[in-house]
């Protein structure tokens, strides 16, 4: 919009030039949709109300290949429509984020595709079971009128307990420390985040195995609902965790793409028009990045 500015054009204008040029250009690029041996396919939010788009991301290149509105399973069917026998079934992995929506797409077009576990998404998840018992403790200690728990769980202090323990400052440290020893739930979870992320020091399969079933019993023990809740859909999809150990793929393209468009979003204070920021995610992300063409 600075451009439009800088050149005497209205916001409109330079909207509708933006979008024309796009749409042109997503056209000699992107239909057919480019295929994949290995690709990410991910959720995001670009509305209120649980509004999605699903994304499709090539591991390989890193770039984003396709993107749509929605986030059901009809709408990853229409990828792999548009790819055709010939490709989706030359795909060797997708790594996902557990939805079944996602699963049940792959397992019906990309039969011989190894369905991963995301671990940026199942971090997610740890980080947020974590965050739920803080928020129940922290309830409970208002009831009970516990001041030194309250101000101990507060919100400003949740992120001392989704940190790793290697990152907290020796202020931080003490901090932990001092709310392990008086609040047991709130010492259990952080036993249970940091064993389960020893599961991810393991080299092989099979002692991968071994480590999540360990925790799995653990946190089906540890008497904290929130954690017996994420035991139950981790071991629901084991098999996709587990392929993690087989196929090597770092978490840092769904992270990175995840910040990437959510700043992308910020940027433009929100989209109302759909088509529009999917375009703009190709853009930024994708093959109609202009420096491609340099």
């Amino acid at each position: 919009m600075e451009a439009g500015w800088y050149l005497g054009m209205d916001d409109e204008k330079v909207y509708r030039l933006d979008r024309e040029n796009l749409e042109e250009l997503a056209a000699k690029k992107l239909i057919p949709p480019p295929a994949a041996k290995n690709m990410s396919v991910d959720e995001v939010s670009w509305l209120k109300y649980h509004r999605y788009l699903t994304i499709v991301i090539d591991t390989d290149i890193k770039k984003v290949i396709w993107n749509a509105q929605g986030r059901k399973k009809e709408v990853l069917n229409r990828y792999y429509e548009a790819l055709g026998p010939e490709n989706f079934e030359k795909i060797e992995s997708v790594t996902m984020d557990g939805a079944r929506t996602y699963i049940s797409s792959t397992q019906e077009y990309a039969k011989k595709a190894l369905i991963v576990y995301d671990k940026f998404h199942v971090i997610q998840k740890l980080s947020g079971a974590v965050d739920a018992a803080r928020r129940y403790e922290l309830q409970k200690a208002r009831g009970e009128q516990r001041f030194d728990l309250m101000e101990m769980m507060g919100f400003k202090q949740r992120f001392i307990l989704l940190k790793n323990r290697i990152n907290l400052t020796e202020r931080q440290s003490e901090h932990l420390k001092r709310l392990c020893a008086i609040n047991e739930p709130i010492f259990k979870a952080m036993l249970l985040k940091e064993s389960f992320q020893e599961i991810y020091l393991q080299n092989t399969e099979a002692d991968a195995r071994r480590c999540l079933e360990a925790w799995l019993a653990q946190a089906r023990t540890s008497g904290l609902q929130v954690f017996e809740s994420l035991a139950e859909k981790v071991r629901e999809k084991m098999t996709f965790f587990l392929n993690g150990f087989r196929k090597k793929i770092s978490s840092a393209i769904s992270e990175g793409f995840n910040n990437k468009i959510k700043r992308l979003k910020r940027m433009a204070y929100g989209y109302r028009d759909a088509r529009y920021f999917l375009l703009k995610i190709h853009q930024h992300c994708g093959l109609l990045n202009p420096r491609l063409n340099t």
